[in-house]
């Protein structure tokens, strides 16, 4: 079977959705039920095949220059002119949306719809595009893929795809390069860490403000904030953290290397995201697996993915937020509790099983028609 895939997310500077399709393109290529079938990769772009692991005993890879910008209408257009002729049993589109104009069957990952359930989030030429697209997508899809259950009613409910058509699968962190991290706890180093790319749903202010009361306990805390500022209107969180009295606090890079950013992790002392909305929030997850004792709102979403291994707090309080910073710094058996709590919720979910998953939905796309 040749199965086409958008990889123009491997590109430039990889976050989240390059992260998702590196992670099973490496485990494609290394599974031996995945031989016999090829990958034939779309970019706009050469390099992208730096992300993938030298060939195994699984899927073969072949890399299809197409020239042009990489955005909608490259794959509008261009994208959908070259996967008409490359002879494709199914195309994997693994950012949202897919080529309309085409006939061959499709599989799409839409990993929330934050731009539908909360327009008011984007600016209003960028959310239509990402609606209308995201919803004739996911209609015409033979499965659309999407994160959680939380999701999945999402979709259906704003997008207007059959539940039928929806597959749930989950993230995972076991990541096919990451180091082994030791076994036991990170120190509690007055160090509070953020990463993700950063939206007004995240509520960096809010965290600012509990990282500034915070201080009043223990005077050394820092926040250290690792993402592209997104914000539409643009917040200055280094004017929020002066407002705040804690300007040297604050700690901002909009993008670090996977090298910097495992250590990043390996002197925080706690993990804080405290999102209202997300399709999933894997980097909660990325910080339990480093044995980080984890703070995020408490949303429907969280509860699903994290269980009991993060801690809750409720939105805009941010006495709560600062009273969880420091109980996670200060107190050493609701740390411990805490942190083993983390690693539970990290055992449930891996790459494998995510990879496995996200083939069988390819593979039941591209069968032939009776």
């Amino acid at each position: 079977m040749r199965i086409g895939v958008d990889a123009r997310e491997l590109g430039g500077r990889p976050t989240g959705v390059g992260r998702y399709l590196r992670e099973l393109l490496v485990r494609w290529q290394s599974d031996a039920a995945c031989g016999g079938h090829e990958l034939v990769m779309f970019t706009p772009r050469p390099g992208q095949d730096i992300w993938t692991t030298p060939k195994g005993r699984g899927a073969r890879l072949s890399w299809h220059l197409v020239p042009g910008a990489g955005g909608t209408l490259w794959q509008q257009r261009d994208l959908a002119r070259a996967a008409g002729a490359a002879r494709l049993d199914v195309l994997f589109s693994p950012a949202y949306t897919a080529p309309l104009l085409v006939s061959i069957p499709s599989v799409v990952a839409q990993h929330d719809v934050s731009f539908a359930a909360h327009p008011e989030w984007y600016a209003w030429r960028h959310g239509l595009r990402l609606r209308w697209l995201a919803r004739w997508s996911g209609r015409r899809a033979h499965t659309v893929l999407t994160l959680t259950q939380f999701s999945a009613d999402q979709i259906e409910h704003y997008l207007g795809v059959a539940r039928q058509r929806i597959r749930v699968i989950p993230l995972a962190v076991d990541y096919h390069d990451a180091a082994s991290h030791a076994a036991t706890a990170a120190p509690a180093t007055p160090v509070v860490l953020f990463v993700g790319s950063i939206f007004e749903r995240r509520h960096l202010p809010t965290l600012i403000e509990g990282v500034a009361l915070a201080r009043q306990t223990i005077p050394d805390l820092r926040l250290y904030v690792i993402g592209e500022n997104r914000t539409e209107p643009r917040q200055d969180l280094e004017a929020i953290a002066r407002a705040c009295g804690a300007a040297e606090a604050l700690h901002v890079r909009d993008y670090v290397p996977d090298a910097e950013l495992e250590a990043a992790y390996a002197s925080a002392g706690v993990f804080a995201f405290l999102s209202e909305y997300e399709g999933f929030g894997l980097t909660p997850l990325e910080a339990m697996r480093h044995r980080i004792p984890t703070v995020v709102l408490d949303t429907p979403v969280a509860r699903e993915v994290y269980g009991g291994g993060a801690r809750y707090v409720p939105a805009g309080d941010v006495n709560a937020v600062a009273t969880a910073l420091v109980e996670l710094l200060r107190d050493p058996a609701r740390r411990a509790s805490q942190i083993a709590a983390g690693d539970a919720a990290v055992g449930r979910y891996r790459w494998h099983d995510a990879a496995a998953a996200t083939w069988e939905a390819l593979m039941a796309a591209g069968e032939p028609r009776p």
